[in-house]
């Protein structure tokens, strides 16, 4: 079966105002296809409205509708949504679409370094910087200097791998400089080594000033429970309905990235997808029906792994991300953590919204810190941000919490 390059990824813009977009891709399938495209859809700041998706096994029809930003790079988006999907290949292998399958090499790490004076915001715009440019950070270490300096630290990779060119290099230092203006003292960027893209790797301990009581790493009693309410889940398994699949259905409160938490679990527990349904219902609650099944082609029988598999789900949807506000002596630091996928990418934006959410709530960052550590049996994406309480919090504690968390959870 061979299929255009065009037409792996078609991408559909709505007659009127108001309605979704549509993008489909046809393509062969693998395990974990769905959470990388609802990785990359994330990503460029679009909300799945309703998803379909079915494979005979070897081929694979998924449909998105989306919605998102006015400025969304339509074109940039098709060519990352098809860089996602497994090669294809036809009998002529001319004018289809087809490239070579070669193990990834870790992408290059950089060092962005850059000294400018403070001011509300810096650190979002920054970031925004960065998102729009597909410079995915790494680890962030951003400091205060007592005279009002920044002095910050980004390990960036690049999605389009030209960081190494003095093109690319000398666009990425323009609209940074463009954004900071008059505040820019100096600024570089540079390919670390080895020895120091070891240290952008996970730690094998936790930090003592993290504890898992601050990120409440089990799930209530009641999400548990099954009960279905505003902020809980439900999760439901059956075997009946079909000879081959097992069935999922969840009922869930929608939140930003919803459809990428249920892919990248069952990406992890190595689990295929034959048909799937996502939709939205009134007052923001979602209904997901998945036909599913195990790498060896069956479907999933023994009731440790349905609750396994049932109760990561419950803990993946119903708490996504950790946030809390912790006191560090006469401080205060909010602390975000997310899980790291398998195959070792981090959520998408969440450094992007953390700093969105504390530039709207007028809170200043004192120092910022991101890395990777192991919290329980996972790895995770810790942000540690240090509020400047110079002239005081601007909000309450509670409230600065509730803000970062219902920016992460599009719930702003």
């Amino acid at each position: 079966m061979g299929i255009l390059y065009e037409d792996v990824v078609i991408i559909s813009q709505p007659q009127k105002d108001g309605d979704p977009t549509v993008l489909t891709v046809n393509c062969p399938d693998k395990t974990g296809l769905g959470c990388d495209l609802c990785r990359i859809i994330l990503f460029f700041g679009l909300n799945i409205l309703r998803g379909d998706v079915s494979t005979d096994g070897k081929w694979c029809y998924i449909v998105f509708w989306v919605v998102g930003k006015n400025r969304t790079r339509w074109s940039l988006l098709k060519q990352r949504l098809i860089e996602a999907c497994p090669s294809c290949s036809s009998a002529s292998g001319i004018s289809y679409y087809r490239s070579e399958l070669q193990p990834s090499k870790p992408p290059d790490v950089f060092l962005l370094n850059f000294c400018c004076h403070d001011r509300k915001g810096l650190l979002h715009d920054v970031t925004e910087v960065l998102c729009e440019l597909e410079l995915t950070i790494k680890k962030v270490k951003v400091s205060t200097t007592p005279d009002g300096k920044v002095m910050d630290l980004f390990f960036i990779t690049d999605t389009r791998e030209l960081l190494h060119t003095k093109k690319r290099k000398d666009e990425t230092i323009e609209h940074l400089t463009e954004i900071l203006g008059d505040a820019i003292i100096s600024i570089d960027i540079d390919l670390v080594g080895p020895e120091i893209t070891a240290c952008t790797q996970a730690s094998p301990l936790l930090p003592t000033a993290i504890t898992e009581d601050a990120f409440d790493l089990e799930l209530p009693d009641l999400a548990r429970g099954g009960t279905l309410r505003s902020d809980y889940v439900s999760v439901m398994m059956d075997n009946t309905l079909s000879p081959a699949h097992t069935l999922v259905q969840i009922m869930c409160q929608d939140h930003k990235g919803l459809l990428y938490d249920i892919m990248r679990t069952l990406k992890d527990y190595n689990i295929q997808i034959s048909y799937g349904r996502f939709t939205t219902k009134p007052r923001g609650k979602c209904e997901i029906d998945l036909f599913i099944m195990q790498a060896d082609g069956k479907k999933i029988v023994d009731p440790n792994k349905q609750n396994s598999l049932a109760s990561r789900l419950r803990m993946e949807l119903f708490r996504p991300l950790r946030v809390a506000i912790v006191s560090r002596g006469p401080d205060t630091e909010l602390l975000v953590a997310n899980p790291v996928e398998l195959s070792g990418k981090g959520r998408p934006l969440v450094f992007h919204d953390i700093t969105l959410a504390l530039k709207m709530l007028g809170t200043c960052i004192f120092s910022a810190k991101v890395g990777r550590h192991v919290i329980g049996d996972r790895e995770w994406e810790v942000y540690r941000v240090l509020l400047d309480e110079g002239e005081g919090l601007s909000f309450p504690k509670n409230k600065i919490e509730e803000g970062v968390w219902k920016m992460l959870m599009g719930w702003e």
